[in-house]
């Protein structure tokens, strides 16, 4: 058997702040509803002993926690008296014996009680009791490592995926950049560490990354790196060969998936360097941050908030079953494909003051936040991407809705073979909602023409104030299925740099639609192409 955490905390029901894991609504089948009732039940936690095990209580309006104790098959525990009403009318409360443990598993509020109730791995029988009379009991089976269980459902779910609000900084500066251009700022930002080095990812292939964050451990820097287990096609073998070669030097690394995976893709891209943070569009490729390819985005920040937010987000994704050691870990691996093209450098990296900057991620904040950018837009919007996934995105609705009410509105989209024909349908289609409504919406397929490879890209800027640089692509699958990072920052200055880049990428149209028999001859190699390299990456 194993400790029990537990903690008070109150859950206020917030319009968009919630606990990592919402208390089941369904009662237990020997509860009344005028007595309080068991919610939640967390055991077995990943960490060791079971640090951040806790109970979850609801209580009816009024009620007061202190006429209640808990009791296992071992002890009985009164309950403390310390409680706030939500805005429900009851008060839903999660008692632990560890408190710092469970406040980084649920981003509660946590009260510690003392640490006399155990809860066993291999099953237990809970009661509550109010002056000896049992007015709740849960039974519950074998437990199942980090997950939560349910009384009213009988099931067990995942508590580690993260629900977390959008975090905020005011005030300071950001060092804002875009690739190719700066093809060496990325390994200049890691190579300048002398604490730590977090590097979250979806895929690592270059060598230059990986010598850097070697050389890093070598300084006794503390190293740990996080990508995803199962990129789309496979994960190539110039990625697997990486993350041997740091493996071997005693770097942490760890790839995220499974069965029993939080989220589809671990699909964000940044990294921690001691008191600063950056956060990009690009993989930790050449074709990415090595600067041989993708037009993308990226912010430097020093802002203590959105560090202290990304370390949380990078311990809670490193910390759960679904994250394996490197050396355990037996991945698909395919042939890779390597980009030895370079680009000029047009744009150079800019200091900008900020009003304020946030963290969103998803699936936890990104999408609500991103529709109330885009809603409250009055001027301009805009967007680059690699692709829009349909035409009924959240996002695209809200963007044609700005449209409708005045906004100026600029898409530009990828004119990759992968991406190309779907793109030229989405920008017919959006042309039609235009001319039909006479609407201030614009879209092209950019023509790099020698500035960069292609758009990988994932930015929205409104209004010349607010800008998005993240891993978020315009899909109902990465805005809700997918861990993404990105930066809201707010800044006239950063806007303005990011406008200037959009600009000049904008110039670059692809031009007319191609006579349909050179098309579908381009199609077709595109489908043999497809068929022929399982490899494509996941944008």
């Amino acid at each position: 058997m194993r400790s029990l955490v537990v903690t008070v905390v109150i859950v206020a029901v917030v319009a968009g702040i919630h606990p990592a894991a919402t208390a089941p609504t369904a009662a237990s089948p020997n509860h009344s509803a005028a007595e309080p009732e068991i919610v939640e039940l967390y055991p077995d936690p990943v960490a060791h002993d079971d640090r951040g095990e806790f109970v979850t209580l609801q209580f009816p309006a009024g009620t007061d926690p202190a006429n209640y104790s808990l009791a296992d098959d071992q002890a009985e525990l009164s309950l403390p008296s310390e409680r706030t009403r939500n805005a429900t009318g009851t008060d839903r409360v999660t008692f632990s014996t560890h408190v710092n443990a469970t406040r980084r598993l649920t981003n509660r509020t946590v009260v510690g009680i003392p640490d006399r109730l155990r809860l066993a791995n291999s099953g237990e029988r809970l009661r509550l009791r109010r002056q000896g009379t049992v007015v709740d009991t849960v039974q519950y089976g074998r437990t199942i490592e980090g997950e939560l269980y349910d009384p009213g459902d009988e099931e067990w779910t995942p508590l580690a995926a993260t629900d977390w609000s959008v975090v905020t900084a005011e005030g300071g500066s950001v060092e804002a950049f875009v690739l190719p251009d700066a093809s060496d700022r990325v390994v200049e930002f890691l190579d300048a560490s002398e604490e730590r080095i977090y590097l979250a990812g979806y895929t690592l292939t270059s060598e230059r990354v990986v010598d850097t964050l070697i050389d890093a451990a070598g300084r006794d820097v503390t190293v740990a790196v996080l990508v995803d287990g199962s990129p789309v096609g496979g994960m190539s073998d110039r990625m697997a060969a990486a993350l041997d070669e740091l493996a071997r030097a005693g770097v942490d690394v760890r790839a995220f998936g499974g069965e029993r995976a939080r989220y589809r893709f671990h699909h964000a891209k940044y990294a921690v360097v001691d008191g600063r943070a950056l956060v990009t569009t690009e993989n930790w490729k050449p074709a990415g941050v090595g600067g041989r390819s993708s037009r993308g985005w990226g912010v430097i920040t020093d802002q203590s908030p959105i560090v202290s937010a990304l370390v949380a987000t990078f311990r809670a994704d490193t910390g759960w079953v679904d994250t394996v050691s490197w050396r355990e870990y037996e991945p698909t691996v395919v042939e890779g494909d390597r980009d030895r093209a370079t680009y000029p450098s047009a744009f150079a990296p800019a200091s900008t003051v900020v009003e304020q900057t946030e963290l969103l991620l998803a699936p936890d904040n990104a999408e609500g936040r991103i529709l109330d950018v885009i809603d409250s837009a009055d001027q301009s919007l805009e967007i680059e991407q690699v692709r829009i996934g349909d035409r009924s995105l959240p996002f695209l609705q809200a963007v044609i809705d700005a449209a409708e009410r005045g906004v100026e509105v600029r898409i530009l989209l990828g004119s990759e073979w992968y991406v190309k024909e779907g793109n030229r349908r989405l920008k017919r289609w959006l042309e039609e909602q235009a001319a039909a409504d006479d609407l201030p919406l614009e879209v092209r397929l950019a023509e790099p023409d020698g500035a960069f490879g292609k758009i990988h890209a994932k930015g929205l800027i409104a209004d010349d104030e607010q800008v998005f640089v993240g891993s978020l692509n315009w899909n109902n699958n990465s805005v809700r299925e997918n861990r993404e990072v990105g930066l809201l920052v707010e800044s006239e200055a950063s806007a303005t740099y990011f406008r200037e880049v959009f600009d000049a990428d904008w110039k670059r149209d692809s031009g007319d639609e191609l006579p349909l028999g050179i098309a579908l001859a381009c199609l077709f190699v595109a489908v043999l192409a497809v068929l022929g390299a399982s490899r494509l990456e996941f944008e």
